[in-house]
């Protein structure tokens, strides 16, 4: 077969010119970067608006600590790994994202882990929980998040009070109405409403094998538990008077039990209440044990 090395040559000619032409155009359209200098850097942070800890403030100082704040840098000087791994060290931040811009501008998005709770133990610990149970140092942030006090360690504030303060977020009447959480030393729950002066007890959280199986029970528990009480609260408290009552028990499914100010609690019970404070024993007895915790502690 005869082969024009003629035809050849002026092919790979044309394929070389278009290949330079590509380069040459794409050169053109392409800004130089070592003549492009940050003048914006656009800081969003998710739920910024709700009980979140971090501000676009907070972000620009903990990037000027580290030296890696963009604006007024040069482009190709500029380096979002590091920009993000620096962000990801901070306790509040769940994810960061950054990227330049053709422009030059540079963006940060911030994905914030979102308290739900704030811890004041007995034992003196001080912090906040997210919404996975994770400690969140305690800080100048202040917000209307419940309280919870008491009897509380680690263990339990991670696989009883995350999952019970989720169970309460999930209804805005009850997230409004309850105002403090405060766990007694045999881990039984009471309740401190922001109106009516009285204190709710409503038991003790069902702890299960693992932390799947307790979220899924205290969410059901509660739930119960709230949705009786609504009912009273609508039909009961709003005729009887909101400070009728010092101490409300909602433990047992067969009856509410109400304490006038100034009252004792009957000594002698019902025998179905008795029945159902056997049970409640025996649950507690078959609760799994904790396991042994170490010595963390929150940081600030």
């Amino acid at each position: 077969m005869h082969i024009s090395w003629k035809k050849a040559t002026i092919c790979t000619l044309d394929i070389l010119l278009a290949f330079y032409l590509v380069m040459a155009i794409t050169s053109w359209n392409e800004p130089d970067k070592q003549h492009i200098v940050c003048n914006k850097v656009n800081i969003d942070i998710s739920d910024s608006n709700n009980a979140g800890f971090l501000s676009a403030d907070e972000i620009k100082s903990i990037l000027q600590k580290a030296e890696l704040y963009p604006l007024n840098k040069q482009v190709d000087s500029i380096e979002p790994r590091k920009i993000e791994e620096a962000l990801k060290v901070g306790p509040f931040v769940n994810t960061a994202q950054c990227y330049v811009a053709e422009n030059g501008d540079v963006n940060i998005s911030i994905s914030q882990r979102m308290p739900i709770i704030r811890i004041k133990s007995d034992n003196g610990n001080d912090y906040y929980l997210d919404d996975q149970g994770g400690i969140l140092p305690n800080s100048k942030y202040t917000s209307d998040l419940i309280i919870a006090s008491g009897n509380i360690n680690h263990w339990f504030a991670n696989n009883g009070i995350t999952p019970l303060a989720k169970a309460i977020s999930k209804s805005e009447f009850w997230l409004n109405q309850i105002e403090q959480i405060h766990v007694l030393s045999d881990r039984g729950i009471e309740l401190i409403p922001r109106i009516g002066d009285h204190i709710i007890f409503i038991g003790y959280l069902p702890i299960k094998k693992n932390k799947a199986e307790t979220e899924k029970a205290i969410a059901a528990y509660v739930e119960k538990k709230l949705t009786r009480l609504e009912k009273f609260y609508r039909y009961g408290l709003s005729q009887a008077g909101w400070n009728k009552y010092s101490y409300i028990n909602v433990e047992f499914d067969n009856q509410i039990i109400c304490k006038k100010y100034g009252a004792e609690f009957p000594e002698s019970q019902p025998a179905e209440e008795k029945k159902e404070v056997e049970t409640s024993e025996a649950k507690k007895q078959d609760t799994p044990a904790e396991p042994q915790e170490s010595s963390l502690e929150a940081t600030e």
